[in-house]
């Protein structure tokens, strides 16, 4: 497969740590200033913002997704999870994980005014749910590939399995006051991500196991 060139890598890892930015603002923004100020029930789908100012957040949110999607596309096009099949399922899987969510996000904005309880409300919290978990599943996948293949230097190597191994945690905490919070630590990975491939676009060479236990020597 043709490695893409390393600038349009850099601008998909960009774009990927700006959406994990922004995810960290929400997060912290809900956390500390509107949750506690809020008279919303948090029985309201909108919960805690009201049913109006929803709106303009889910529009907010589903762009967050747009580029966390490039940031992940750019990651499946560099190379650096290797060419395996966990690689290529897990990145494909993770892409599919994230654009659930982008879908879930827009149809939320069509219950913003309903309960929790109603039917609609249901539907697109399953949404959200089969997002989380083929989110977390592709990025497992693919985060194993990676720490196998040894393509990514340093701490970057381990970034694509702990944003999967937190999203397993973010599907249990969404129904814990906690949630605005592990939403922040999801974006503070993604940022990671998204950082680790603008620093390092295209796979370094993996050392051989024999030169390895030479230098260790």
């Amino acid at each position: 497969m043709r490695i893409p060139e390393p600038s349009s890598i850099r601008r998909a890892g960009l774009l990927g740590a700006i959406g994990g930015a922004l995810n960290i603002i929400s997060g912290a923004v809900v956390q500390g200033i509107v949750q506690p100020a809020s008279d919303v029930s948090d029985q309201m789908w909108s919960y805690p913002w009201s049913s109006d100012a929803y709106v303009a957040v889910s529009l907010v949110l589903a762009a967050m997704y747009v580029l966390v999607f490039i940031g992940v596309l750019g990651f499946a096009r560099s190379g650096v999870a290797g060419p395996g099949r966990s690689a290529r399922v897990g990145t494909l899987v993770a892409l599919t994980g994230t654009a659930v969510l982008f879908a879930a996000q827009l149809l939320s904005i069509t219950v913003a005014d309903q309960r929790l309880d109603d039917t609609g409300a249901g539907l697109v919290a399953a949404c959200f749910g089969l997002g989380g978990v083929l989110s977390a599943i592709g990025f497992i996948a693919a985060g194993i590939a990676t720490v196998r293949a040894r393509r990514w230097d340093g701490w970057r190597r381990y970034v694509p399995l702990a944003v999967g191994i937190w999203l397993v945690a973010l599907n249990v905490l969404v129904v814990t006051p906690a949630l605005a919070t592990a939403t922040a630590v999801y974006g503070l990975l993604l940022t990671a991500f998204g950082v680790a491939l603008w620093t390092q676009p295209t796979p370094s060479t993996p050392r051989p196991r024999s030169e390895a236990v030479q230098v260790r020597l």
